[in-house]
């Protein structure tokens, strides 16, 4: 094989194992039936969130898998056909955009994803983008932290009334 082009190679799986490292979670999904109107539509709601949409060939994602230590029979069947990676940031939000948008797309067909080292099947991702986001969970807690306050309030101002009576 020329030199040149196992250089190459070698650049791509060192771009995709960057990539991978740096982001939240890598989705795989299939975008195969889609036009070229919707793969832009899908590339500006990613950016949006800081997320990247990329294709590269299987072989060079699995060699990137190899060198992060990941290495898991399910991601191997799913790296067949032909495949595009989204790498996002936030796992949480990326896989609610994700799910979104392929809700409103049937083309655009969820495989999976790779997320802290390990698969994720598209069920999974899922259950995960059915989550409530980081700011609704600290609207609830500290919704709960103000209820038991709120109380105490009342009832203080309840027992100062009674006294000034």
């Amino acid at each position: 094989m020329n030199k040149e082009i196992l250089k190459s190679k070698e650049a791509l799986v060192s771009e995709v194992e960057s990539l991978a490292k740096a982001s939240g979670s890598v989705m795989i999904v299939s975008f195969s039936k889609m036009t070229v109107a919707e793969l832009n539509e899908l590339r500006l709601t990613l950016r949006k969130i800081n997320s990247k949409f990329a294709v590269y060939k299987n072989t060079m994602v699995r060699r990137a898998t190899d060198k992060l230590g990941i290495k898991d029979a399910v991601l191997d069947e799913t790296l067949n056909g032909p495949n595009g990676f989204i790498f996002t940031e936030d796992a949480l939000e990326g896989s609610k955009v994700v799910v979104k948008f392929a809700k409103k797309n049937d083309k655009l067909v969820l495989k999976g994803s790779l997320q802290e080292g390990k698969f994720l099947s598209a069920d999974q991702v899922k259950v995960l983008a059915s989550l409530p986001g980081r700011e609704q969970l600290l609207s609830k807690l500290a919704s709960a932290f103000q209820g038991p306050i709120r109380k105490l309030a009342v009832a203080v101002k309840a027992v100062a009334d009674q006294t000034a009576a």
